[in-house]
C-alpha cells in the first residue's frame, strides 16, 4: 500500500513536468496531436495500466533535466536561433503600422514594390504626415503613385510647406483637395509658388479670398508659367469682358488657352459673342461661360454655337495656322493696359454719365 502511494505521488509530480517538456520540444502544429496522445497515456496509467513503466521512464528523464538545463545555459542564445536581419524587422514594423492606419495589403505591397529603394521608415514618416493632413489611405496611395518624389522629401519640408499653404487659406479640407489634384505642390520650389501667388494678387488684382478659392478649385495653376497665367487672365478680362468674380466663380483659369481661344473666337466669327464695351454692354447676348467651356464639344456646337462639327474642325485648322503666323491680334505684354487704369476709366465714365443726367 505504501509503495502504491509513492507511485501515485510520483505520477502527480511528473504530470506538469511532462507537459512542460512536451510543449517546449513539440512544434506548434503538432502540439494538439502530442497533447492528445499524452493525455491518453496518462489516463491509461491512472486506471492502473502501465503506471510503473511510465513512472520509471519519466523519473529518469526528470533526473536528467538539470543536466540539459546546464548544457543549454552554456550555449549562447544566438546559436540556438537563426539570426534575423534588422532591416527585415524594421520592414515588418512599418507594414504593421500601415495596416493599423487602414492601408490594405495590396496597397502596402504595391508601395514597397514600386519604390524598393526607399527606406521603410522614410515611407512610414511621409505617409504619416499625409494622414495628419486629413487624407485617407486611398488618396494617399494615389498621391504617392502620381508623384513618387514625395517619398524623397524630408519630413520637416512637408510640415513647413503644409503650414505655408494653410497661411494661404487652404485649411484641412481645402488642402486635402489640393493634394489630391496636385500633389506636386509639396515638391515645388517655394519661389515658384510665390511667383504664381504674386501674379494673382499683384498683376491680376485678385483679393486674398479670391486667391484662396482659385488655389482650392484650380490647383493646377500652380504649375503654369506666371507669364502665361497673367496673359490668360488678361484675355478673359479685356477680350472677353469677364470680371474677377466671374473668373473665380466659373473656374476660368483651369482651362487651357487653346480651348478658350478656339471656342471664343469661333463664336465671335459666328456673330454669337461680342466683347462688351466699357459699360459692359453688347449688341448680342453673350452666352454664359459655363455654356462655352464647361460643356463637351458636341454640346457646345449643338446648344451654344449652333454649328456643325465639320465647320468647327475646319475653323480650328485655319485658326491654328493663323496663330502660327502671328496674324491673330492679341494684347502684347508691353502694351497691355493696367487694370488700375482701366478701372479708373470706368469710374470716370460713370461720373460723366451721372453729370450728364443731372444737367438734363
Amino acid at each position: 500500500m505504501a509503495a502504491l502511494g509513492r507511485q501515485v505521488f510520483d505520477w502527480h509530480r511528473l504530470v506538469p513536468l511532462t507537459w512542460a517538456r512536451i510543449a517546449r520540444q513539440t512544434p506548434r502544429g503538432g502540439q494538439k496531436r502530442t497533447s492528445a496522445s499524452l493525455l491518453c497515456k496518462l489516463t491509461t496509467a491512472s486506471n492502473g495500466g502501465g503506471l510503473e513503466k511510465l513512472s520509471r521512464v519519466e523519473s529518469r528523464k526528470y533526473m536528467q533535466e538539470p543536466e540539459c538545463r546546464t548544457s543549454l545555459t552554456r550555449c549562447p542564445q544566438g546559436k540556438q536561433r537563426t539570426p534575423v536581419a534588422p532591416g527585415f524587422l524594421e520592414q515588418e514594423k512599418v507594414i504593421s503600422s500601415l495596416l493599423d492606419m487602414g492601408f490594405s495589403d495590396v496597397h502596402i505591397n504595391e508601395l514597397l514594390r514600386l519604390w524598393p529603394s526607399t527606406h521603410p521608415q522614410q515611407l512610414l514618416d511621409i505617409i504619416s504626415e499625409l494622414i495628419l493632413l486629413g487624407l485617407n489611405p486611398e488618396p494617399v496611395y494615389v498621391a504617392l503613385k502620381k508623384s513618387p518624389q514625395l517619398l524623397k522629401l524630408p519630413v520637416m519640408h512637408v510640415r513647413k510647406r503644409s503650414s505655408y499653404l494653410r497661411k494661404l487659406g487652404l485649411g484641412e479640407g481645402k488642402l486635402k483637395t489640393v493634394l489630391l489634384c496636385c500633389p506636386q505642390i509639396l515638391t515645388m520650389h517655394q519661389r515658384d509658388i510665390d511667383s504664381i501667388v504674386g501674379v494673382l494678387k499683384e498683376k491680376c488684382l485678385f483679393t486674398v479670398q479670391q486667391v484662396t478659392r482659385i488655389l482650392h478649385r484650380c490647383p493646377y495653376v500652380l504649375q503654369e508659367d506666371p507669364g502665361e497665367l497673367e496673359y490668360k487672365f488678361q484675355y478673359a478680362y479685356f477680350r472677353m469682358g469677364v470680371k474677377h468674380a466671374d473668373v473665380v466663380r466659373t473656374d476660368f483659369l483651369q482651362y487651357s488657352m487653346t480651348k478658350i481661344k478656339q471656342r471664343h473666337v469661333f463664336l465671335e466669327r459666328l456673330g454669337r459673342y461680342q466683347t462688351p464695351d466699357k459699360k459692359g454692354q453688347t449688341q448680342v447676348p453673350n452666352p454664359l461661360l459655363k455654356d462655352i467651356l464647361r460643356v463637351s464639344e458636341a454640346e457646345f456646337l449643338a446648344r451654344t454655337a449652333c454649328s456643325s462639327a465639320e465647320e468647327f474642325e475646319v475653323f480650328k485648322k485655319l485658326f491654328a495656322r493663323e496663330e502660327e503666323e502671328g496674324s491673330e491680334s492679341h494684347m502684347p505684354d508691353n502694351k497691355s493696359l493696367s487694370l488700375d487704369k482701366d478701372e479708373e476709366e470706368d469710374e470716370e465714365d460713370e461720373e460723366e454719365d451721372e453729370n450728364e443726367e443731372e444737367e438734363e
